[in-house]
């Protein structure tokens, strides 16, 4: 009998394991938390005397295990996603690592400009060459390049637009050998690639890399912003707000506590983002006043995040107040008539 009971102990104890740990091929996301930027954002010289706060919002994301799949079918705010709808097809867990950082990277290049336009202070944006997102499997770069490398020179050549770069590898044929100058880390390597033909169109010849613009800024005065561990462009438009709040003298928080999503655009625009529910749960828990959601409207129909927003904001009851912008314009233009606290 003691024999008995400690097999089905031990039987149990290895079900729990089971269902706590094996990792399933889904991810299972939830409201994550209002991380509030004035400690992220340091603006040399800054205004630091702000009563209000602006805040990020995250959502978190986990590996979905069988107990955490069966738990985020049951739970509010909880959502299983299949992997097709987190990272593009072919894409390692690194690639979409490095995409997330880069799109974060991009949003903050873009936030500085916008908040210094709007500030009236000088900047410029500097092209430092091509940043590799991804390495396609069987391309001419696989095993040589990463995600993360910047192409600096191809041959010589330094380009200045993408367009520039894609235009010169088109000239090449297959078998043509170029010597490409990256930059992994702190340190310049350069290699000859042979060219082959593209994995996804074999009439054509490259390296065998997804890209991006690797944009710079430098500003007067500088800026220092700390967010290597947060991914991905949806906290494009607190960024710039709260820049600009440490540019002015004035607090345009009016001393409440504000947070928002939405990506920024170089022309100032918001664009919508993902999980707006969920970051408006999170807000609510973090007894947020105000809340930037973007407007923009849906291709083709369905809910913009506003309106998401509004119907989350309904459904649990908070009295947090929720705001369309489609602009950075209309966020100022409503904290310039906001009452003071």
């Amino acid at each position: 009998m003691k024999n008995k009971r400690l097999f089905i102990f031990v039987i149990v104890i290895a079900l729990v394991i089971f269902l706590s740990s094996y990792q399933l091929d889904a991810y299972v996301t939830r409201p994550g938390g209002a991380y509030e930027l004035s400690p992220l954002v340091e603006v040399a010289g800054g205004d630091e005397d702000d009563e209000g706060s602006l805040s990020l919002m995250t959502v978190s994301m986990l590996t979905a295990t069988p107990a955490l799949y069966v738990w985020a079918k049951v739970r509010d705010g909880y959502k299983v996603l299949q992997p097709e709808q987190v990272r593009s097809p072919h894409e390692s867990d690194e690639e979409y690592n490095v995409r997330q950082l880069k799109l974060m990277s991009d949003s903050q290049v873009n936030a500085l400009q916008i908040a210094f336009e709007q500030a009236k202070l000088p900047y410029e944006i500097s092209n430092n060459g091509v940043f590799v997102l991804s390495v396609l499997m069987g391309g001419a770069a696989d095993g040589v390049l990463s995600p993360g490398d910047r192409v600096l020179e191809v041959d010589g050549n330094k380009f200045i637009e993408m367009q520039q770069f894609i235009d010169y590898l088109s000239d090449k044929r297959v078998g043509d050998s170029v010597e490409v100058l990256y930059k992994r880390k702190d340190r310049e390597i350069s290699t000859d690639i042979q060219l082959a033909p593209l994995p996804s169109d074999t009439k054509r010849v490259g390296l065998g890399i997804s890209f991006v613009e690797d944009k710079s800024i430098e500003t007067t005065p500088e800026v220092e912003i700390d967010s290597d561990t947060i991914g991905g462009p949806s906290a494009g438009l607190m960024f710039t707000l709260e820049i600009l709040n440490q540019l002015v003298d004035e607090d345009i928080t009016k001393g409440f506590n504000i947070a928002g999503t939405g990506t920024m655009e170089s022309d100032g625009s918001v664009g919508r983002i993902g999980g707006i529910d969920q970051k408006i749960m999170a807000a609510d828990s973090a007894d947020i006043d105000i809340f930037f959601a973007p407007s923009e409207p849906v291709e083709g129909g369905g809910d913009s995040n506003y309106q998401t927003a509004v119907e989350t904001a309904e459904k649990i009851g908070t009295p947090m107040k929720i705001v369309p912008v489609e602009t950075v314009e209309d966020a100022l233009a409503y904290l310039e008539e906001l009452q003071p606290r």
